[in-house]
């Protein structure tokens, strides 16, 4: 019923004004071709003419997944395959795209939302759009349809509090990170994908002083200043005559800004040397996040990020700057049942020939963990 409606409307548009503005409704057309859907769907039931509308002038089938607070992440492979995330689950959506052309609108819409159009120079789109993160992939990269990705981020930010209710740790663990952020320690959070680093960085920057002035770094817009004092930088692409300006080149600004603190969304690139030799230098109650899944990866991934902006350093250098500059990896999981979870909080110890030591912080007699 809702397909063959559709197509009826479809070819409605095709007799009153051509092939061409179900592609893409013309600024001369869309009140003309709004209305005449409007009065297409006045007889069908209400749910298809919410459904129908949604396709047309919405997002189709993302619409209510979008408006699902419940729903953290939404993945589209075709228009017949729509996926998300809830409650640590990924589900199969039972509702679908009605059209390829209808799939090519929408994710049009998508980039404009982000302020990104994809082209032939530029087949892909990282990019933002009220609160969330969007990644599109184009046809030419992916040999079959586009691939969308939207990651979603709650409206209220994260707090140490939150993650106690949601068993992410219990509270004497909350405490001793919170003691973490104030004492002004230096450390990395680090964790597979979808383990909920972002969720800690929001819950620990939120322990900050109020008087205090944290500069954040970002790809994208996904940590939430602490307090009106504190400010964010965001990196861009270079698009035509738009020049790139990566991480590394705002760290250098973000220096100019009298920062108490710096913060990173994530480290992954030549970025890293600098921010390290930074920390090494005196700033104090610095964080970042790290794509690692146990300490010893980190530690690993960080040496090999650091050579790249340093490929004259040996590793005995690299490993001395990693060892001066942070003093805790906090890790994060994703358990088996789909659930975050804090996985252990461990201490740079001792610098040897073999490397950096590592001790758990339960070696200290401190009981942490779920």
């Amino acid at each position: 019923m809702l397909k063959s409606a559709y197509l009826s409307i479809c070819q409605e548009i095709e007799k009153s004004f051509g092939s061409d503005l179900l592609a893409s409704a013309s600024d001369s057309h869309v009140n003309q071709y709004r209305a005449l859907i409007e009065s297409q769907v006045l007889k069908l039931d209400p749910n298809i003419q919410r459904r129908i509308k949604d396709e047309f002038f919405n997002l189709g089938p993302l619409e209510l997944l979008i408006g699902d607070s419940s729903i953290s992440e939404i993945l589209v492979n075709c228009p017949n395959s729509i996926w998300f995330e809830k409650e640590g689950r990924l589900q199969k959506h039972d509702d679908q795209f009605l059209s390829d052309i209808s799939y090519d609108n929408i994710i049009e819409k998508l980039g404009q939302l982000a302020g990104k159009h994809l082209t032939l120079d530029r087949p892909y789109i990282e990019g933002h759009f009220d609160g969330m993160r969007l990644s599109i992939l184009s046809s030419e990269i992916t040999n079959g349809y586009s691939i969308i990705s939207i990651r979603k981020h709650p409206k209220n930010p994260w707090v140490l509090k939150k993650l106690v209710e949601n068993k992410w740790c219990d509270y004497q663990t909350s405490e001793i990170l919170k003691a973490l952020v104030l004492t002004g320690d230096n450390f990395v959070i680090i964790g597979e994908t979808g383990s909920g680093k972002t969720s800690v960085v929001n819950a620990l920057l939120n322990e900050i002083p109020e008087t205090e002035r944290a500069v954040v770094i970002e790809d994208s817009s996904e940590v939430h200043l602490p307090n009106s004092a504190s400010v964010k930088l965001l990196t861009r692409d270079a698009v035509q005559d738009l020049s790139l300006i990566d991480q590394q080149s705002l760290l250098k600004r973000a220096l100019r800004l009298r920062p108490d603190r710096l913060v990173m969304g994530e480290i992954r690139g030549e970025e890293s040397k600098d921010f390290l030799m930074l920390l090494a230098t005196g700033h104090r109650g610095c964080f970042a996040t790290l794509h690692a899944k146990n300490p010893s990866e980190a530690l690993i991934r960080l040496e090999m990020l650091i050579q790249l902006g340093a490929p004259q350093w040996n590793l005995g250098a690299i490993r001395r700057l990693i060892f001066l500059s942070l003093q805790y990896i906090l890790v994060t999981e994703r358990t088996p049942e789909g659930r975050r979870a804090f996985k252990g909080l461990y201490k740079l110890s001792s610098l040897e020939e073999s490397g950096i030591t590592l001790d758990s912080m339960t070696s200290f007699g401190i009981s942490l963990g779920t």
